[in-house]
Parts: structure tokens; sequence; C-alpha cells
């Protein structure tokens, strides 16, 4: 299967490079700029992509690769940074621009015969760089500009090396997605083989080959990753496959018995029910700090595990629903971009365990695991339910976790979700939910002075949960939730609206 390796260089929009690369079926997987050249090699990758990155080339501590990548005889592209650092390593030149360019430009068509065929003259391309190349190193042409940046696009088309100023990854480059179609299709030549047919037989024999005769167990959070995670290790070991769904107390008001009946009815799993919300919230005492929730959480769950797999008997492997975007927030070393938080089960899991691992989805994006369920079966209502976090509610209550505290956000949350779906809104959002913040805030109920706890709403919209935007909820909508809460939930007196989208901020609060 042809595969393609982006190497981050910092840029926020490195995972869209691999996102849309995938989604014209071709495989890509990110790698820091840290990595070295032989690991690269040994990927045996069919074209390179360099991401941007926010450094300058001659910055102290610039992001750097060895020059040798561009003597692999595979086709590289380098995206703003990634040009100027081809640049920069070949013999070129690369200056500070005047003024940083962020936003859009127009780009002028030198030459249409390499990376820029069938693109339209003056189409609109997204520009953010405070570098720009001043001359282009020995063999390239320059084949596009803008206004303000000279060497928009250039190409060595022998050696099939070729750079972009601009960000043809974004949707405000109108015409990127034929860019990207060029360099893999016309260029690299080629073949769009990544189905999510195919990624589930590969991934069938690879477990089949990892457990051999050992038993698996597999941790159900009651979102889609992990129901994908337990389908495709049951079609590989069968009912040597365990399922484990556990009653953290952090989960959303009548949930747990919901998808338990849902787990063995509507999808005849083999699932171990626990009721373990008393654990979860003793631990969680007295804790403030986000981290050591989710390190708690994440430990916690590892433990029970531990303990029915030891009922169980003869259990080697853990199954676990990570993602990719689960890895990427997570993982320090990745690039020089910094770690966001780290996802309970990837940097909250216990630096020692009995089982080995088994995480099928790990490569994947959240909009690839949701086309992954629909081949496996899995009906659409649950395959476009909201993200729910691993640590549930924990994140969502800032501050220490408590019963009360919980009872308060389950009931908030509840309401919210009722309107949402009554505004037939919900599937027209990536999630929905509250926020119960650590502060309280003077009140009027009933002429009486209150002096009670502030919810946050937060709606968003997103296609994989890396970048979202707000949703501008009609005011009456709003009014309703509000109206409700304060009403029908006893401790909260104010609720307010969370106009943040991601990046600055994270979807999460914590």
């Amino acid at each position: 299967m042809p595969k393609v390796v982006v190497l981050d260089f910092g840029s926020q929009y490195t995972q869209l490079i691999a996102r849309k690369v995938r989604e014209m079926g071709v495989f890509s997987e990110i790698f820091p700029f840290s990595i070295r050249l032989s690991r690269v090699k040994k990927e045996n990758p069919d074209a390179i992509i360099l991401s941007g990155g926010p450094q300058s080339v001659y910055g102290k501590n610039a992001p750097r690769f060895p020059r040798d990548v561009f003597e692999m005889g595979v086709p590289v592209l380098g995206v703003c940074y990634g040009l100027q650092l081809m640049s920069h390593l070949l013999g070129g030149k690369v200056v500070p621009t005047e003024k940083r360019e962020y936003g859009f430009a127009s780009l002028k068509i030198k030459d249409s015969k390499g990376l820029l065929s069938g693109i339209k003259d003056d189409s609109q391309v997204w520009m953010s760089h405070g570098d720009r190349v001043e001359k282009v190193p020995p063999g390239f042409v320059v084949t596009g500009g803008t206004a303000h940046c000279a060497v928009a696009v250039m190409e060595e088309r022998e050696k099939k090396l070729f750079g972009v100023q601009f960000h043809p990854e974004v949707v405000h480059t109108e015409q990127g997605k034929k860019i990207l179609s060029n360099f893999l299709f016309s260029i690299a030549e080629l073949k769009p083989a990544w189905k999510m047919g195919s990624f589930i037989e590969r991934k069938v024999e690879e477990i089949q080959q990892e457990v051999g005769k050992e038993k698996v167990v597999c941790g159900l959070s009651g979102g889609v990753d992990s129901l994908v995670t337990s389908l495709i290790v049951q079609k590989a070991i069968s009912n040597r496959l365990f399922c484990i769904f556990v009653d953290n107390g952090l989960l959303r008001k009548g949930q747990y018995r919901e998808l338990m009946e849902k787990f063995r009815k509507k999808l005849a799993l083999n699932v171990v029910g626990v009721d373990a919300s008393r654990r979860f919230l003793e631990a969680l005492s007295g804790v403030s700090f986000p981290e050591r929730k989710r390190k708690i959480i994440g430990r916690t769950f590892i433990r029970i595990f531990e303990e029915e797999a030891a009922k169980i008997g003869d259990v080697g492997f853990l199954a676990q629903g990570t993602i990719y975007p689960d890895v990427i927030e997570s993982n320090p070393v990745r690039g020089p971009s910094d770690s966001i938080k780290s996802h309970h089960n990837v940097g909250g899991l216990p630096s020692r365990m009995k089982f080995k691992l088994i995480e099928p989805l790990r490569e994947l994006f959240k909009d690839e695991v949701r086309a992954l369920a629909g081949e496996l079966g899995v009906d659409r209502d649950f395959i476009l339910q909201h993200p729910f976090p691993g640590p549930g509610l924990a994140v969502r209550i800032v501050g220490e976790v408590t019963p009360d505290r919980v009872r308060l956000l389950q009931e908030a949350d509840a309401i919210l979700i009722d309107e949402i779906k009554k505004a037939r809104l919900y599937h027209r959002l990536w999630q929905a939910f509250v926020v119960l913040l650590p502060v309280k805030a003077v009140g009027v109920m009933g002429d009486r002075r209150t002096y009670q706890s502030v919810v946050v709403i937060r709606l968003v919209q997103s296609v994989d949960g890396m970048t979202a935007d707000w949703f501008p909820a009609d005011s009456k909508l709003l009014s309703r939730v509000s109206n409700r809460i304060v009403n029908e939930v006893d401790g909260v007196n104010r609720v307010v609206y969370d106009i943040t989208s991601k990046p600055p901020g994270t979807i999460e609060w914590e």
C-alpha cells in the first residue's frame, strides 16, 4: 500500500495535511522532524511532505532535517516552512519579509506543466509566513508567485522536489486539494488504496498474529472508538475477547444502564459490567489539577481491568480505542509543538502494566473511525453520537470532583442534550455539553438572594476534533436551556455561553 510520510515542523495544520492525503485514498503518517533519516527510510515512503512551522530557518533552535532526505529518490513537497527549509538546505536564499504575510493572496501562475497543472490563474491561496525565498536553489524554477511573494511555488521536476509557500491543506486555498492531488497522483504516481474495508482486513490479520491463542480484555467507554475496537478484535479472536464496561460515576445521566443493554442485546458483545463509581470518586477526592485527574482515572481503569482479567484468567492483552488525535495531543516529543494534554489512555497509563496493548485505531482520525463503524454495521445514531471523553465528566468539572458536583452537572447536561435534540441540532454539532465552574455567583430566586454555581454551555462544530468552531446558537434556544437549568437544577443560578474556537482554546475545558 502506498505511503506518505509527513514530517512535522510545528505547524498547526500538520494534521490537516495527513487527513487530506488520506481523504484522497493514500495512507499518510506524521513523524516529528527529530526522527532519524534511517527511520524514515525504514518506513519506505512513496512520497514525503515537509510541514509548515512557526520558526525561521535561521533561528537558533530552528527545526532541521538532514538534506539527504532530498537524495532518497522519492518525491518531496515542502509546505511553507518546508519550502524554506528545502531552499536553505539546497543552496537557495531565505530572507525575512518586511511584514509577516498572513491571510488570502492571489496566485499568479508562470508555468502550469507540473505541480500547478489544471490550477486556475489568480486562484486564492492562504499565506502564513514571516520569511520568504529570495533565491531558489540550483536546478529549481519558479512556477508561481503572488503580489508580495515572488517565490510562491518552486519546482525541480527532474528530482521531483517541490515547494509551496502557501498552505494547500486548508480550505481557504481554493484549489489546494487539486495541488495535493497533482503531487500524489501525477508526480509521485501513487494509486489510491487506503480504504476502510482493507484496513479492517489488515488489522484482523495483525491482531491474530500478535495475540495468538491468548485472551484479550477491551475497556468499553460508551463511545464509538472503543466499540469499533471491540468489534475488530472480536472479528479476529471471537469468544476470546472479554469486554469490560466500568461505571466510574462520571458518565452522563442514565448512560450506564442504557449502554449495557445496547452492548449486550443489539451488538451481542460479551460484556462484564463493573460498578466502581465510589472507587473513582474517592480516588479523585481533593484533586483539582486536570492532569492529575486524568492520570488517576487512567490508572484506576487499568487496575480494574487487571482485577477483572484475573477473574477471567490467562488474559495477556488490553485493547483500547486510542485514536490518532489522542496520540498527537498527548505526545510532547512528536515535534516542536507542545503537548496539549494527556489523554487518559495514552499519557494517563501507569508505567507498569500486566497487559500488552492492542490499539487498532491508533493511526486513524475520528471521521475515519466513524466510517469504519459503518463498515462494521454499527447503527447510524451510535456512529454519529457526540464524542465523550474517556475520563468522563471529571474533565468537565473544573476543580474538585465530588458526588454533589457530578450530580449537578449530570442534570444540567441532560437538559442541554434534550433541548439540542428537540431543536434538531444534535447531528449538526460535533459536541454539545455543559461545564461546571469552581466559582459561585450571586442571584435572586423567589425574591431571595442566592449564591450558587455557574455552568458553561459549549457547542462546537468540527470534522475531526483537531480544530473546531463555536456554534452561533439561536438566542431563543440558549434562553430555553438557561431557564431550564436554573429552574430545574438545584444549585445553579447562572449560565454562560463559550464562544472560543480551537485553536486557541481546546474543545474540552480540561
